[in-house]
């Protein structure tokens, strides 16, 4: 799948510490992956495949698919995913005005809890792609929900203690400092 890439944008895919099985994680930088590249990479490698696209390492929208088209989605630090999906008013001039007035906070609120509610769906769905794609069963629903409600500063962090949550083999070393 790499190889259809130029060696510029080549040189911006790294390798984080493999997990046993074959699993690799890999990060690439800004702007380089598309939803599309998903379906592409299943379609490659035959086995399911997750991706979390981060922001400034404050929050990740993670999307994972199985080899049979199953998808599930899931925004990790749904705090910070609630404050950038809150719709701004439209008669707003200048959005720095809005961002820490009562009325933007009682948004992001109602946002939060919108996200909130699925948060089990979420984690549900999540369960049953890691059951697909092979991972030991024994991972408890409530450990993910709490993972994906969880403040943690570093989504990376976020990410991969899902992928431990979910059952995937520890990595072989630990993953990059963002």
């Amino acid at each position: 799948m790499f190889d259809s890439i130029d060696q510029e944008l080549k040189n911006t895919v790294h390798a984080w510490g493999s997990r046993p099985g074959g699993w690799q994680t890999l990060q690439l930088d800004h702007g380089l992956w598309e939803d599309d590249c998903l379906f592409a990479l299943v379609g490659w490698t035959g086995a399911p495949a997750c991706v979390a696209d981060v922001s400034d390492s404050d929050i990740a929208f993670v999307t994972g698919l199985g080899t049979d088209g199953q998808r599930w989605q899931a925004w990790l630090n749904v705090d910070s995913a609630a404050a950038l999906l809150t719709e701004e008013p439209e008669d707003l001039d200048d959005v720095s005005l809005w961002v820490g007035t009562p009325e933007f906070d009682e948004a992001v609120r109602r946002k939060r809890a919108e996200l909130d509610v699925d948060v089990p769906a979420d984690a549900a769905g999540a369960l049953v792609w890691a059951e697909a794609a092979g991972l030991p069963a024994g991972a408890q629903q409530s450990r993910i929900e709490d993972l994906l409600r969880s403040r943690e500063t570093f989504v990376e962090d976020l990410f991969s203690g899902l992928l431990d949550e979910l059952g995937f083999p520890q990595a072989a070393q630990p993953s990059p400092e963002p």
